[in-house]
């Protein structure tokens, strides 16, 4: 089931302030920079980069994954492995509101998001 209009909005206005934080400074986004998407029922940050092959073309790393859970109505939260698998986030696997993911995310007390 897909996210209703208030529910994006409001994904939306807390990925806007989380980017604005977050991201490099102008002047290097062409080098590294933040992107975040809807998938289904997640929401997924990712950076974005050159190739090593050809840097005309970006590659997505993935690095922060909120699924929402209707039953719960909670969002769990992942981390990608060097396996590029997703994992649990263990020291908070769950968050019951979406700006708690990305406060979690953003304080990285781990280094599993951003290494």
């Amino acid at each position: 089931m897909a996210f209703t209009t208030e529910q994006t909005a409001a994904i939306e206005s807390s990925m806007v302030d989380f980017l604005t934080r977050r991201r490099p400074p102008e002047e290097i986004r062409d080098k590294l920079d933040l992107g975040w998407r809807i998938e289904g029922q997640s929401v997924v940050i990712y950076s974005i980069r050159p190739s090593w092959r050809d840097e005309s073309q970006k590659i997505e790393e993935p690095a922060a994954k909120a699924t929402f859970v209707h039953k719960t109505n909670r969002w769990r939260i992942y981390w990608m492995r060097a396996d590029l698998k997703w994992h649990s986030y263990p020291p908070h696997p769950e968050a019951v509101f979406f700006d708690e993911f990305l406060a979690l995310v953003d304080e990285d007390e781990n280094c599993c998001f951003w290494g």
